[in-house]
C-alpha cells in the first residue's frame, strides 16, 4: 500500500487530482456544448416562428383593425402550438402587447428590445419577462417588424422558446469520460506503486558513509540557520541546542540533556517551552531581545513525544516596523493634504487649510505668516520680509498665547522663522526653553507659552519658484514628545506642496484683481450728462475669474439717449480687453449717429476682424515672442437702443442678448418682443429693430445672462423671478431697483459676471421744443431768423439769440440750396440749446477751408465757431443737421473768444 507521507504517495495523489480535473473539465465542456447547441436551436426557431406569424396573411389587417387582441390572441396560440415554440408575442409599434400565452399579460410593456425592429431590421437577444407555461430558463426571443401592403411597420412579432435542461444531450458520454478517467487512475496507482517498490529497494542497502554524509551535511545546516533550534524529549529534557540557540538564550555549551525548568530561563519562556501546546510566532523578552518562538510536537500523532522549538530575533525587526508604521502614517498625512490643500484659488483659505491638515496628526499648533504682496496677489520682494501678516492658525489658539490672525509679526533676524526664510530651508528648535533668539523676539508671550507647555518648534519657509511667500510654524506642547530630524524633512515636504497651492492662488489673485481693474477702468466712471433718461447701475465680476460684460449709456444730439448692454464670451483679461475694444467701437459709431441696426451690424464686423485676426496670431509667434496662446473666437452679445424723449420711442436691436424687460409707471411688467439676432461675429446676417413706446416714468431694465442663469437655474426660470421682484414695489428710484435685483436674484457663487442697467424715462417738456416748416425758398430765410429770435426771447435767452440766428441762418440755406423739401426746423431748449434742420435729401455737408475767390463755403465753419458741437444724422426720410450750444455760464461767451483772425483767414488771404 502506498504510503500518503511519501513522496511516491503524494506524487499518487497529485495524478490522482490532475486525472479529475481533466474528468471534470470533459464534463464541463459536454454541458456548455450542449447548452449552446439548445440555444441555437432556440434562437433559430424562433426567427421561424416570428417571421412566419409576422408575414401570415391578416396579421396586418388585424393590427390595424379595432380589436386586434380578439383577432390575434387565439391564431398566436396556435402558431405557438404549432411552431413548438414558448411563447409567441404580437405588439404595436409602442411595444404593448397584443397576444401572450397569459391573458393577464396582454396590453403590459414587453420586455426586450424593439428600436431596430421599428426600423426594419431583425432582434434577436436573451432576455426575461412575464412567466411562461414552459417555466423557468433562459428566454432566446427574437423580434421582427410586421408591415403592411405599403410597407409601413404597423406592429412587432416576437417569439421565444426557453432553454430547457440538457442533461439528455450530455448523459451519454459522461459514462465515456468516467471510464477513461478510472483507467487513467489505475494505470497512475500502478506506475506509482513500481516507482515506490524502486525507491525503497534503492534507499534500504544506503552505505554507511552515504549516512554519515547526510548527518554531516544536516549538522551543518543546523548550526548554520539565524534560527535558534531546540528539541527536548517527553520529559522536557534538552535533546539538541544550535549555536543560535545558545547564542539567544546564554546557554552552556554542555546543555545537552538538562531540564528546561533548569536552564534559568524567564519564567514566561519556560513556560512555553514546558507546555503541551503548539505555539505560533508568540514574542517573549529575554534580557534586551524579543524573541518570535514556534513550537511543535516532534512525532504528531496521539503517542508521547517531544518538542521541537524555534526562536528568532526580533528586535531589530520591531524598530525596523515601529520606522515603517511612522513613514506610513506620514505619507498617509501628507496624502490627505495634498486633498486639503489647495482646494481653492483663495490665498488665505489655501493657508488656512496647510493649518488645519498638520494639526494634531503632525503638531499642536500651527501658524502661517504671509508677505502683504502675496495675499494681494502680488510678488514678493525681500524688502518686506522683516513683516509677516499673521495669515491662518490651526490649533488650540485659545490656550497658547500667539499673535492673532491679522497682525503684522515683525521677527528678529534671530529668529528661528528668518534664519530659515534666510537660509532657505526648515529650522528645528527641539527645546524652545534653550532657543534664545525664538524666545528674545517677544520674552512676555514667548515666556508665557513656555508655561502653558510649548516646547518644541520647526520653521519652514513657504517657497515656490525659488521664492520665498512666507513662513509656516509647526509647534508641539508638553502632551507630544519633541521633533527630531525626520519630522524636520516631513515638515519641508508639506509646506512645499502647500507653497505651490499658495503660490497658484496668488497668481490667480493677481490675475483677478488685474482683469477686475481694468474692465472697471474700461466701465462707465459717471453719469454723463443728459435729460433723457434716469439711469443707474451695477456690475458684479465672477468668482473665479471675469469676464466680458459691459454696458454704456451715450448722450446724443436732440435729447436722445443711446443705451448698450453686451457680454463676450470668456473670462479674463483676453475677454476684458476685448469688451474694451467693442465698448470704444460703441461710442464711434454713436458718435456717427448711426441707427441701432447699423450699429450692430459694424459690431459685427469688428469683432469678425477681430476673429480673423486671433486665429493669425494662433497659429505663429506674437509680437513679444510668445507663442499663440490660440484665445479662439471672440463670441459677443449685445442689445443697443436709443431712446428719444421727444417722442417717448425706443428703438431696440439685440444680437444674441437676453430680451430686456420694461416695468410701467404703476408696476405692470413685461418682457417686450424685440426680435432676436444672431450674436455678434458670425457675420454676414442681419439685425432686426423693434419700437417701443415707453411713457414716462416707465423702467427699462438690461442685464447679462449672468444675473439670471447659473448651473442650479436655467434662463427661463431666472427671468421669472426677475419679473417678479421688478413688479413687487412701484415707484421704485432706478438706484432702488438695481440693489434689490442685485440682493435678490444674483446666484450665489457667481460663475459669470453680473452687468445690470435701468434707465427710467422722461419725455421732453413740449413747452421747451419749437418746430415749423420752411418752404425751399431763400427768401424766407430772414423770417426764419426772426422766428427763432422771437421764440428765445419767449424763453429767456436773449444772450445767445444773435449766435443761434447765425446757426439757423447757415443751416437752412444749406438746405434750400443742396437739400431737398420738406425742409423743417426744431429747437430744442434743456441742458442746452439744440438746432436741427431736417430735409429729405441723403447728401450731407462737410466743411471745408473756402478760397478768396470763392463765394460760399463759409457757413458750415460759421456754424462750427458758434456751437460746442454739430452734426449730420440720417433718417428714413432724409438727414438732420444739429447744432448743440451749451447755456452754463461763460459757455455763452465762448464764440466771443473765437480768434478774429481764424474768422477772417476763411475770407481772404492775409
Amino acid at each position: 500500500m502506498i504510503d500518503p507521507r511519501s513522496s511516491a504517495g503524494q506524487v499518487f495523489l497529485i495524478q490522482v487530482l490532475i486525472v479529475l480535473l481533466l474528468v471534470c473539465a470533459g464534463v464541463a465542456g459536454l454541458v456548455m456544448q450542449a447548452a449552446n447547441d439548445a440555444v441555437r436551436q432556440g434562437r433559430r426557431a424562433s426567427v421561424i416562428a416570428a417571421q412566419s406569424f409576422a408575414n401570415a396573411p391578416g396579421t396586418a389587417q388585424a393590427l390595424l383593425g379595432p380589436h386586434p387582441s380578439a383577432v390575434l390572441q387565439p391564431r398566436a396560440e396556435a402558431a405557438r402550438k404549432r411552431a413548438g415554440v414558448d411563447f409567441v408575442v404580437v405588439m404595436n409599434t409602442q411595444g404593448i402587447r397584443y397576444t401572450y400565452p397569459y391573458p393577464r399579460e396582454i396590453g403590459k410593456k414587453f420586455v426586450g428590445t424593439i428600436e431596430p425592429a421599428l426600423h426594419g431590421r431583425t432582434v434577436i437577444e436573451q432576455a426575461g419577462g412575464p412567466p411562461l407555461p414552459a417555466g423557468k430558463g433562459t428566454a432566446v426571443q427574437s423580434v421582427v417588424p410586421v408591415t403592411d401592403a405599403r410597407g409601413r411597420i404597423v406592429g412587432l412579432v416576437s417569439a421565444g422558446i426557453t432553454v430547457r435542461n440538457v442533461a439528455h444531450l450530455w448523459l451519454p458520454e459522461l459514462a465515456m469520460a468516467l471510464g477513461a478517467g478510472v483507467v487513467a487512475l489505475v494505470l497512475a496507482g500502478t506506475g506509482t506503486t513500481l516507482v515506490a517498490r524502486r525507491l525503497l529497494r534503492q534507499t534500504h542497502g544506503l552505505a554507511p558513509a552515504e549516512l554519515a554524509g547526510m548527518y554531516e551535511h544536516h549538522h551543518a545546516v543546523l548550526h548554520a540557520v539565524r534560527e535558534g533550534v531546540l528539541i527536548t524529549d517527553v520529559d522536557g529534557r534538552l535533546v539538541l541546542a544550535n549555536d543560535e540557540a545558545r547564542r539567544l538564550l546564554a546557554l552552556p555549551a554542555d546543555v545537552r540533556g538538562t531540564d528546561v525548568r533548569d536552564l534559568g530561563l524567564p519564567e514566561g519562556l519556560t513556560g512555553l517551552l514546558t507546555s503541551p501546546d503548539a505555539v505560533t510566532d508568540a514574542v517573549q523578552p529575554v534580557r534586551d531581545r524579543l524573541l518570535a518562538v514556534n513550537k511543535r510536537p516532534t512525532f504528531p500523532g496521539d503517542r508521547p513525544s517531544g518538542s521541537v522549538v524555534t526562536l528568532r530575533d526580533t528586535t531589530e525587526l520591531a524598530a525596523v516596523s515601529g520606522r515603517a508604521e511612522v513613514a506610513r502614517s506620514r505619507l498617509r498625512l501628507l496624502y490627505e493634504a495634498g486633498m486639503r490643500i489647495g482646494t481653492t484659488l483663495d490665498v488665505r483659505r489655501t493657508a488656512q487649510e496647510l493649518a488645519e491638515a498638520a494639526v494634531p496628526q503632525f503638531a499642536d499648533l500651527v501658524t502661517v505668516d504671509l508677505l502683504d504682496p502675496v495675499l494681494h496677489g502680488r510678488e514678493p520682494t525681500a524688502e518686506g520680509w522683516h513683516h509677516l501678516r499673521r495669515t491662518a492658525i490651526g490649533g488650540d489658539r485659545e490656550m497658547l498665547p500667539v499673535y492673532p490672525l491679522d497682525d503684522v509679526v515683525a521677527f528678529s533676524p534671530a529668529t528661528p522663522q528668518m534664519r530659515a526664510v534666510q537660509q532657505g530651508s526648515g529650522v528645528l528648535e527641539p527645546d524652545l526653553w534653550r532657543a534664545r533668539g525664538w524666545r528674545e523676539q517677544d520674552p512676555e508671550r514667548t515666556g508665557r507659552a513656555l508655561e502653558l507647555g510649548l516646547h518644541s518648534l520647526v520653521a519652514v519657509p513657504l517657497r515656490a519658484r525659488n521664492v520665498s511667500l512666507g513662513v509656516a510654524n509647526f509647534y508641539r506642547t508638553r502632551a507630544s514628545q519633541a521633533f527630531e530630524p525626520e519630522d524636520l524633512s516631513f515638515a519641508e515636504e508639506l509646506t512645499a506642496r502647500a507653497a505651490v497651492a499658495i503660490d497658484n492662488a496668488r497668481r490667480f489673485t493677481r490675475e483677478h484683481t488685474t482683469a477686475v481693474t481694468l474692465q472697471r477702468s474700461l466701465l462707465p466712471r459717471g453719469q454723463p450728462e443728459q435729460d433723457a433718461l434716469e439711469v443707474a447701475w451695477r456690475y458684479l465680476p465672477a468668482e473665479a475669474g471675469v469676464g466680458g460684460d459691459w454696458f454704456d449709456v451715450i448722450p446724443l444730439p436732440g435729447s436722445r439717449v443711446a443705451l448698450a448692454m453686451g457680454d463676450v464670451v470668456g473670462h479674463g483679461l483676453h475677454a476684458a480687453a476685448t469688451m474694451g475694444r467693442l465698448r470704444t467701437a460703441v461710442h464711434n459709431f454713436s458718435a456717427l449717429d448711426l441707427p441701432v441696426d447699423e450699429v450692430l451690424g459694424n459690431l459685427d464686423d469688428l469683432v469678425v476682424r477681430m476673429d480673423n485676426e486671433e486665429s493669425g496670431n494662433s497659429t505663429g509667434a506674437h509680437l513679444d515672442g510668445r507663442e499663440g496662446e490660440g484665445e479662439g473666437v471672440t463670441g459677443a452679445t449685445c442689445l443697443y437702443a436709443i431712446y428719444d424723449s421727444v417722442t417717448g420711442i425706443c428703438t431696440v436691436a439685440r444680437a444674441g442678448h437676453p430680451v430686456p424687460v420694461v416695468v410701467g409707471p404703476d408696476g405692470t411688467v413685461h418682457c417686450p418682443d424685440v426680435p432676436l439676432s444672431a450674436p455678434l461675429g458670425l457675420g454676414g446676417y442681419p439685425f432686426e429693430t423693434a419700437e417701443l413706446h415707453l411713457p414716462e416714468g416707465a423702467q427699462l431694465v438690461l442685464y447679462t445672462n449672468g444675473l439670471v442663469e447659473d448651473r442650479s437655474r436655467d434662463v427661463e426660470a431666472g427671468l421669472n423671478a426677475l419679473r417678479r421682484l421688478l413688479g413687487g414695489a412701484p415707484g421704485r428710484t432706478p438706484d432702488e431697483t438695481c440693489q434689490a435685483v442685485i440682493d435678490a436674484v444674483r446666484p450665489a457663487p457667481r460663475a459669470d459676471d453680473i452687468a445690470l442697467l435701468v434707465a427710467r424715462t422722461r419725455l421732453f417738456p413740449r413747452s421747451h421744443l419749437a418746430e415749423w416748416d420752411v418752404p425751399p425758398d431763400a427768401a424766407v430765410v430772414p423770417s426764419v431768423r426772426a422766428r427763432c429770435r422771437e421764440q428765445l426771447d419767449r424763453w429767456g435767452l436773449e444772450e445767445v439769440a444773435f449766435s443761434l440766428e447765425l446757426i439757423v441762418s447757415e443751416l437752412v440755406t444749406n438746405a434750400i440750396r443742396y437739400g431737398a423739401p420738406p425742409i423743417t426746423v426744431r429747437l430744442l431748449y434743456g441742458r442746452c440749446l439744440v438746432c436741427e434742420v431736417a430735409d429729405a435729401s441723403s447728401t450731407s455737408p462737410r466743411m471745408r477751408r473756402a478760397a478768396t475767390t470763392d463765394e460760399g463755403g463759409r457757413g458750415l465753419f460759421l456754424v462750427a465757431q458758434f456751437a460746442e458741437r454739430w452734426g449730420t444724422r440720417y433718417t428714413a426720410g432724409g438727414k438732420v443737421i444739429w447744432a448743440e450750444r451749451t447755456l452754463h455760464d461763460g459757455a455763452s461767451a465762448a464764440s466771443a473768444h473765437t480768434p478774429v483772425d481764424v474768422l477772417l483767414e476763411q475770407f481772404g488771404d492775409l
